[in-house]
Formats: structure tokens, C-alpha cells, sequence
């Protein structure tokens, strides 16, 4: 049985006794629509695993705790739990304008109705923890909204879309949506564009005038697909793959090998302390970005593309510069 199942059951049996209503195996097979035999099981779970001195009142034909002071044990709440709940909570609230937080907002005051016991009250949440993301595009809650609608019933999305490519034009586009992915604080739509009769990804932050049309589509194979959301590094992916060869100097190497950079990532030790970071890509422009960062810290190894592009834009930095 799930532990979320268990739990949320847990709490409402506890409450009851709490309040003096003398709960039993029926109200709760009633309350949550389970077998008798299974809530007979659970309040023996509820008894066993927490030694709580739960008594049988005759009279009242139910429980209740033979020493009121008794507390529910503080629950052991793992790292993942608490990720769980930024990313419903804090992650997402920015990134689709509000929409997904304020649904997950009505959702998590049930679950959190009683879990002050716990410590994990909304507040103390709040408090305790927090997750912070720059340099992200937010979508609209109304895209957002309307995208997975249509990509959950199968409809033909239009919209204009401005690419940075096209020098932010907004062109009219039909697709067919496959996919949602949230990739460093913004929603990206990989959609079958039947302006370009191929897969394309759309940022939501670049969408307007977007319509749900009437038509419906037959959903294509995953494996036409997959290659668009899983493979290289970065956002951008493509069937063919590149492997990059990156040599950090010993100064930044300490910061590089604790990030985690791609499912691949190899890393070979210098002896002066440096490091070498190998993993694929599918295209250069994001990575591209990431070296530069680093500044004299990163030298491309490999590919001899990507170098000479790294290379070129040192120099169009350096005229910059220069003409400064």
C-alpha cells in the first residue's frame, strides 16, 4: 500500500480519536470506501508501528488513545519529499503564471490539513525551505492551460510564435502537441509543426494568439519523438549526437565536477589538477553558452566545430572590446 495512502488515513483516524468520536474499523472503511478487513489491518498498522496505546471503549464501540498524551512520532521527511513539495508549491508557481500553484494550492490544504503534527505545516515550509530560478521565461497561465488541454485531447494547437531566428516575427504556426517538458524554469512544447511537416520545440514564454482547434490528430509514435526531449545536452536534441571534450582549468574544476551535467558525463583527472568533461550534444548553441562562462577557465577539445565557433566569438568579443 502506498505510504500517502496510509498516512492520509492515519491522520484521519488519529483526528477522530483526538476528538473524542471513537472511531472503528467501519467508519473507517466507510470514510475511505475500503474493505472491513482492510481498515481491521490498518488501525493494527496504526497501533503496531507507533505504539500508540489505542484502547477498544465497549460502549462506545470504538477507540481512543488510554493515554491523552500521547503524540503521533515526528515522521523522518526525505530529501525527495521536500523537492516534491517546492516544485508543486515554489518551482512552477512563476513558471506557468500561477496556474499549476494555485491547483495545487486547493489540493495541498487537504493534504496538509493535519500534518502540523508532523512539523510540515504550510508555514513552516515556507519557512524552513525555499528554491530560487533566474533567467527563466514564464508562460501564461492561460497558455499553459490551454497547451495541455489540447495536448491531453488530442487537438490541433495554432498560434503565432516569435522565434529569436526570425528576429522575433511572429509566425502563424498549426502543430500537433506530443509533449510538455519544464527545463530550467520554463515549459517547452515538442509538437509535429504542420507548417513545417516536422518535430519542432516551442518556448511557451514565445507563444500568443494561441487557439485549441476543433480537429483532433492520432498521437504519433513515441519513438518519432523521443529523440526531441532525451539524448544530448541542453535543450536542443536531434537524432545525431556530438561528443564534446571540454578540458577545465584547476581552478574552476573544483565547481565542475560536483554539477551534474548529462546521463553520460565522463570525467578524466589531470595531473595538474584540471579536469577533462566529455558528454554529447545535438547542437552547439546552448553549450556554447555554458563554456563561455567559464571564460579562460574551459578549452574546447573536441569537436574542431565547436572550437572554431568558441574561437570566433573570443574574437568578435575581443573587437567588441577593442572598439570600447
Amino acid at each position: 500500500m502506498s505510504e500517502g495512502i496510509f498516512m492520509e488515513r492515519y491522520l484521519w483516524f488519529d483526528g477522530q480519536v483526538r476528538a473524542g468520536r471513537f472511531p472503528n474499523a467501519r467508519t473507517l472503511a466507510e470514510r475511505f470506501e475500503i474493505s472491513h478487513r482492510t481498515a481491521q489491518r490498518d488501525i493494527e498498522r496504526f497501533r503496531d508501528r507507533n505504539f500508540a496505546p489505542l484502547a477498544y471503549d465497549a460502549e462506545h464501540r470504538g477507540f481512543y488513545y488510554a493515554d491523552p498524551t500521547f503524540q503521533i512520532p515526528f515522521q523522518q521527511v526525505h530529501q525527495q519529499e521536500i523537492l516534491a513539495l517546492l516544485v508543486a508549491g515554489n518551482l512552477l508557481s512563476q513558471a506557468a503564471g500561477g496556474f499549476i500553484s494555485r491547483a495545487i494550492g486547493r489540493f495541498g490544504k487537504r493534504l496538509l490539513s493535519r500534518t502540523e503534527e508532523f512539523g510540515l505545516s504550510a508555514e513552516r515550509l515556507a519557512e524552513a525551505f525555499s528554491a530560487y530560478w533566474h533567467g527563466f521565461a514564464p508562460a501564461s497561465a492561460e497558455t499553459f492551460r490551454r497547451c495541455a488541454d489540447a495536448l491531453l485531447k488530442n487537438h490541433l494547437l495554432s498560434f503565432d510564435y516569435r522565434s529569436p531566428q526570425h528576429g522575433g516575427e511572429a509566425l502563424r504556426r498549426t502543430v500537433e502537441p506530443h509533449h510538455l517538458r519544464h527545463y530550467m524554469g520554463s515549459w517547452m512544447l515538442i509538437a509535429f509543426c504542420r507548417d513545417r511537416r516536422d518535430w519542432r520545440t516551442f518556448a511557451l514564454a514565445r507563444v500568443s494568439g494561441l487557439r485549441i482547434e476543433k480537429d483532433s490528430f492520432t498521437p504519433r509514435p513515441k519513438e518519432e519523438w523521443r529523440a526531441h526531449v532525451e539524448g544530448g545536452f541542453g535543450i536542443f536534441q536531434g537524432r545525431e549526437l556530438i561528443p564534446v571534450r571540454l578540458r577545465f582549468a584547476p581552478c574552476v574544476a573544483p565547481w565542475v565536477r560536483e554539477r551534474h551535467w548529462h546521463a553520460g558525463q565522463v570525467f578524466e583527472e589531470v595531473a595538474d589538477g584540471g579536469l577533462i568533461l566529455s558528454f554529447p550534444v545535438a547542437d552547439f548553441r546552448e553549450v556554447k553558452l555554458h563554456i563561455l562562462q567559464y571564460g579562460a577557465g574551459v578549452e574546447v577539445l573536441e569537436p574542431v566545430e565547436l572550437r572554431r565557433e568558441i574561437s570566433a566569438e573570443i574574437d568578435r568579443m575581443r573587437e567588441v572590446y577593442r572598439q570600447g
